[in-house]
């Protein structure tokens, strides 16, 4: 579905390098993939950032990339302040894949929420007809 959602947009690819390994992936172990000399930039919403203290090496991920903070509904901005966070300035956009998910399962209106290739997909397959 990912490649769906991107597919056509300039800029944006798909990268499989979590899926291909084995076993659980740990951000600072996917980020270790990277060349050294990259620039990465780490897009969380500020829901994710909130915790990302919990997170493993969660130091170490913060030496490695510019932290990125998103808006999320009902989460005070500037989460990630203390951790040198860029704030992201953006709408909010109140949509949760957890809202998306529900919405299939009680066949309320999603359409919208999601690109048309990612729409056709859930429709086509029944994805999430019976999750909640």
């Amino acid at each position: 579905m990912c490649r769906l959602a991107v597919e056509g947009v300039e800029g944006l690819e798909v990268d499989l390098r979590e899926l291909d390994r084995d076993g659980p992936t740990f951000t600072i172990e996917t980020l270790g993939t990277f060349p050294p000399e990259e620039d990465l930039f780490l897009i969380l919403g500020s829901d994710s950032l909130a915790g990302i203290e919990t997170w493993h090496r969660w130091e170490e991920v913060l030496e490695r990339v510019t932290l990125i903070e998103a808006p999320r509904a009902g989460i005070a901005r500037g989460m990630g302040e203390s951790h040198g966070a860029v704030q992201l300035e953006m709408g909010i956009l109140e949509i949760s894949s957890t809202d998306i998910r529900r919405r299939v399962a009680e066949s309320r209106p999603y359409r919208y929420l999601v690109t048309a290739p990612v729409h056709g997909y859930i429709e086509v397959t029944n994805l999430y007809a019976e999750s909640v």
